[in-house]
């Protein structure tokens, strides 16, 4: 290759050369290229929301109809093109499926039931109430919703009912509007907007007073056809599994991680109570974003009570039956911190870490509590375990007791937790981290893990109480007496690998093995 340079030969301004020569490479010298790549994810998020909400009040004397009943703009946005679908269920004391508004003094004779009637029919005089839903032009959407059943559905199903006009409120999830793929975002990114209304019809004989009854709407997303097609909750998976009840519940360990995978409805709103077989102790458990199921309360199992330890076996508890005998026969039989505390180095002062030791005291004493399972910010302080009983008696060194753990042990298999349960794991890639980088570690995790201010017990004594929860991991700490662990209070979070001796007593809160 040949160029031609013009130089300027300093000192003499005046003179100029031109030079044609080849340009020697041994004079260039060009690396190797280094590409760094900058790759960015946006998660897919959806929302549903509405405004006017929770205030539907209406007077309507007997005989008569009320047709505008209250009115609430819903908004629903997804920030991809694969659409959403939105369900509602008739809701009415914190239970699916029932459709009717009640009077809780009056009792079910007098229910108001759900129906479009808007007088006697044929001579019956019952008292019904109805819903309907209505798109909104004005301000324009940001993307179209069609409402379900009606004339622009244009892919309904025979049967559906036309949502645009006034139906029965539903008494198992129906489907009310969709929005096909190929979603508008939009500047504003506001999505669809629906208007929402009731009816109601009140008989000539219904008696006076206020009658309750609510309807829920949830959003689904993909609206392609690999979403469920209703919204689907533990109960109901349950359900659809054939599962049996136990003293009206569906049993903790009945769940399994095929059912789990079935429910779409998440957090405080998929919500439900199951039963454990063991001791008949009913715990709230939930889906969270992490996509497993997890109990939202602190176990209370107490291996200490006589018809407790007689129930438990290798087929309803995540540990072998020789554990659980174990477990049993170290095990007191009085209440309260049981087996005597021994100080296995007087210099130290750690405990026994051999003995599996309860303190079963405290178990129904409230504390302040927060999430979807506190009740007025409180919730129960359950049962606090050392490690070794939480491990159901398989994981017990304790300090200068001739036994050590290998660095190469690893986490605990075994544990006190439901059978189809387990304790969480926490270290890099643990469940405890999963939930971190979903909810951050926040008050957001804070309040959608319920965490219950339990403190924890060392020797004989609770500190902490009412400020802190400590709950144990599964994960093995390279040491001969610490465990994973995690805390949490009102402002802060110590999810971060944090561990503590396996001889303090902490709560235990199981997830579903998975």
């Amino acid at each position: 290759m040949s160029m031609k340079y013009q130089i300027i030969i300093p000192g003499s301004l005046a003179t100029i050369a031109i030079f044609s020569g080849a340009i020697l490479a041994s004079n260039n010298i060009y690396a190797d290229d280094v590409v760094d790549e900058v790759n960015i994810t946006v998660p897919v998020s959806c929302s549903l929301s509405g405004a006017g909400m929770n205030t539907h009040n209406a007077e309507i004397t007997n005989g008569t109809v009320n047709s505008a009943i209250g009115e609430t703009i819903l908004k629903a946005y997804c920030n991809d093109n694969n659409g959403f679908a939105i369900y509602a269920i008739g809701y009415t004391d914190n239970e699916d499926g029932k459709n009717v508004l009640t009077n809780s003094s009056l009792g079910d004779t007098h229910d108001i039931v759900a129906g479009t009637a808007t007088g006697p029919v044929n001579n019956v005089d019952i008292s019904q109430w109805a819903m309907k839903l209505s798109t909104v032009t004005d301000p324009a959407p940001t993307y179209p919703i069609v409402i379900a059943g009606s004339s622009a559905d244009t892919d309904k199903e025979q049967g559906d009912s036309d949502y645009s006009t006034f139906q029965a409120a539903p008494d198992d999830y129906a489907l009310v509007a969709k929005h096909t793929s190929g979603t508008d975002i939009g500047a504003s990114a506001e999505g669809a907007t629906l208007k929402t209304t009731y009816q109601a019809y009140i008989s000539k004989t219904q008696p006076a007073g206020t009658y309750t009854g609510q309807v829920k709407y949830t959003l689904v997303h993909p609206n392609d056809g690999t979403a469920p097609t209703k919204p689907i909750s533990i109960e109901s998976a349950m359900q659809t599994a054939g599962k049996t009840k136990q003293n009206g519940y569906y049993k903790m360990q009945d769940l399994n991680n095929t059912i789990c995978s079935m429910v779409n409805i998440i957090e405080a709103d998929g919500m439900t109570e199951l039963i454990d077989v063991r001791d008949n102790i009913v715990y709230k458990v939930t889906k969270l974003k992490d996509g497993n199921c997890w109990m939202l309360n602190n176990l209370a199992l107490d291996p200490t009570d006589p018809v407790t330890a007689a129930n438990m076996n290798a087929s309803n508890t995540n540990a072998t039956q020789s554990a659980i005998d174990n477990l049993l026969s170290g095990g007191s039989t009085t209440t309260g911190w049981s087996n005597t505390a021994v100080a296995t180095d007087e210099n130290t002062g750690f405990y026994s870490l051999t003995d599996p030791i309860i303190n079963n005291t405290s178990k129904d004493e409230l504390v302040v509590s927060y999430g979807p399972a506190a009740v007025n910010g409180q919730a129960k302080v359950g049962v606090y375990y050392n490690f070794c009983a939480a491990s159901a008696s398989t994981f017990c060194y304790a300090q200068n007791s001739g036994v050590d753990v290998p660095d190469t042990l690893i986490d605990a298999s075994q544990d006190i937790c439901p059978a189809n349960w387990r304790l969480f794991t926490l270290d890099y890639g643990g469940e405890i981290e999963a939930l971190g980088q979903e909810y951050g570690y926040s008050s957001s995790f804070r309040d959608i893990f319920s965490a219950t201010m339990s403190g924890y017990y060392d020797g004989f004594s609770r500190y902490s109480f009412g400020e802190w929860g400590w709950w144990w991991s599964s994960t093995y700490m390279s040491s001969n007496d610490n465990m994973f662990e995690l805390g949490i209070s009102p402002t802060e979070i110590e999810g971060d690998f944090f561990f503590m001796p396996r001889s303090l007593g902490f709560s235990v809160r199981c997830i579903l093995n998975h």
